[in-house]
């Protein structure tokens, strides 16, 4: 490998000097504008960045510096399904028009699922309406994509939860909102991927008190003791002290805004939330996992609630430290 490198390129120290001294210049900026600082002709950065990525845009700014962060396109294994026809936006506010060459693709529309005070638990997260054809999607209403393919895939269902936030000449422009299925839920709540991650969000701006950094989280619906509460699972980088984390830890429990779990909360239906701090390189195992029995490197996301034995196994066996909400006594 090495004489390979080196028959194309050859040694420049001088080169290697001023990329040495510009690291230690950006250490002491804990790394900030890494990406312009070492690329100078780099004039945006292009990634997936909505979903289960948007939690890692914090960071990416703070390495990009000024530099542009682009999301330019949506598509899943099965096929591409739109492009971001107005890329100068953040990607918070990015959406994506359909390319309808790309697939056939249909909708079935989503409407939550109103639940009353004892109503039985929720055993999914929406009402489904029947599928439409794209020319018939209604801006403002939330859908799931199901595509048939040129290469064959008949009515694939994708498990994305998109909006509807207009049209591109004719095309919707979707706005993607969540995964289905990814869901915690103990009693009578029910709260998805992006409810979690504004908890996870209010949460962890508490850490800035601290040196500290929340590099990955997820989360488990925990049932078996009664009553069922929550885990979340953080790594951090950096020392916190436990005053800190209860502080983290009441402010998520507090934010839930989910009708089902403050009622449950209220009345210890459900237990207090509770933090897991876990051992630094604890999410590197659950990738290393997901890698060994064959997932694809450039598909995988971190599962942000996940029923697992494995993972929760993992999770278990690194948490160093545990905290417990004091909120809603």
């Amino acid at each position: 490998m090495r004489k390979a490198v080196l028959d194309i390129i050859s040694p420049n120290p001088n080169l290697a000097w001023k990329m040495e001294n510009s690291c230690r210049d950006l250490e002491k900026q804990d790394w900030y504008g890494l990406v312009p600082k070492l690329w100078p002709n780099a004039k945006y950065v292009y990634s997936i960045m909505t979903g289960s990525m948007e939690p890692y845009l914090k960071k990416l700014r703070h390495y990009g510096g000024d530099l542009p962060l682009v999301s330019a396109d949506y598509g899943s294994t099965e096929s591409w399904i739109g492009v971001n026809v107005d890329p100068s936006l953040p990607p918070e506010s990015v959406t994506f028009a359909v390319m309808p060459t790309f697939s056939y693709f249909e909708f079935i529309p989503l409407y939550r699922e109103k639940q009353e005070c004892f109503a039985m638990p929720i055993i999914d997260d929406f009402i489904e309406g029947q599928p439409v054809p794209l020319s018939q999607v209604i801006i403002g209403q939330q859908y799931e994509i199901v595509l048939t393919t040129f290469t064959g895939l008949y009515r694939c269902r994708l498990g994305d939860v998109v909006e509807v936030s207009g049209f591109h000449k004719g095309t919707p422009k979707l706005n993607f909102i969540c995964r289905r299925k990814l869901i915690l839920t103990v009693n009578i709540d029910k709260n998805t991927e992006k409810d979690l991650q504004l908890v996870v969000d209010k949460g962890s701006q508490l850490l800035s008190k601290t040196r500290a950094e929340l590099i990955d989280f997820t989360s488990h619906a925990d049932v078996t003791n009664q009553p069922g509460h929550y885990i979340i699972y953080w790594e951090i980088k950096g020392d916190v002290e436990e005053n800190v984390l209860g502080e983290c830890c009441s402010q998520m429990d507090a934010s839930f805004v989910d009708h089902g779990y403050v009622v449950s909360r209220r009345t210890n239906s459900i237990g207090p939330l509770e933090l897991c701090i876990v051992e630094m390189g604890t999410f590197k195992k659950i990738l290393d996992y997901f890698i060994g029995n064959g997932a694809a490197l450039s598909q995988f996301k971190t599962p942000r609630c996940t029923r697992n034995q494995v993972l929760l196994t993992i999770l278990n066996v690194s948490t160093i430290k545990r905290v417990f909400s004091t909120a809603y006594r």
